[in-house]
């Protein structure tokens, strides 16, 4: 693929400080980041609805969703996965610079570019949200069927079974979704929220 040579960055008059300004809160990226059927998804579509309900504009960027469309060609490589998450990291970006608190839910099963992502953010902008479930509670959950495929042999490189997920060594939020309540989980991440006056 070659890559565009004669483009020049443009400045836009319109600010991402006067956006927030404009909407009354902060914007930032929370990254859901955990093993299929870990509950990533739910938490965070419930997350959004709560912060729609506030008042607070949110947008959710969900991994199955977007591969319907943005990154409908890409397949499950460790190359395609890398590129999948370099792309919503730059959509992620835009998303906060328009003022919005964006939440994303992706297995992005690799540290290195999850890394990659956060540096696109300024500091405080990024929050790694680890939905932590036992594989073992995952697979009973299956709501997609995803693992019972993988064991069968019918999905080949999934994560947890035939592909690594390497887990988050300090993120800023950890959701034992297995001992909490979707309820308890949205509170937790609303507090931290709160507490780093982002809404």
């Amino acid at each position: 693929m070659t890559k565009a040579t004669n483009i020049t960055w443009h400045a836009t008059t319109v600010t991402k400080s006067d956006r927030r300004i404009k909407n009354g809160h902060g914007s930032s990226v929370l990254w859901f980041t955990g093993l299929s059927g870990s509950g990533k998804s739910t938490i965070a579509n419930a997350v959004s609805n709560e912060l729609h309900r506030q008042g607070i504009h949110e947008y959710v960027l969900d991994g199955d969703n977007i591969r319907h469309g943005l990154n409908r060609d890409l397949g499950f490589s460790d190359q395609d996965r890398t590129e999948n998450i370099r792309r919503i990291g730059e959509v992620a970006k835009l998303f906060v610079d328009s003022g919005t608190v964006v939440t994303t839910a992706f297995i992005s099963p690799f540290r290195s570019d999850r890394d990659q992502v956060r540096a696109l953010f300024e500091r405080g902008e990024f929050i790694e949200v680890f939905v932590d479930c036992p594989l073992e509670e995952c697979e009973r959950r299956d709501p997609k069927q995803l693992y019972a495929k993988a064991h069968s042999g019918e999905i080949k490189e999934f994560t947890g079974i035939n592909s690594p997920y390497e887990a988050p060594e300090r993120p800023e939020i950890t959701i034992r979704s297995d001992l909490l309540t979707v309820k308890d989980a949205v509170e937790q991440i609303l507090k931290y929220l709160q507490e780093k006056n982002l809404i």
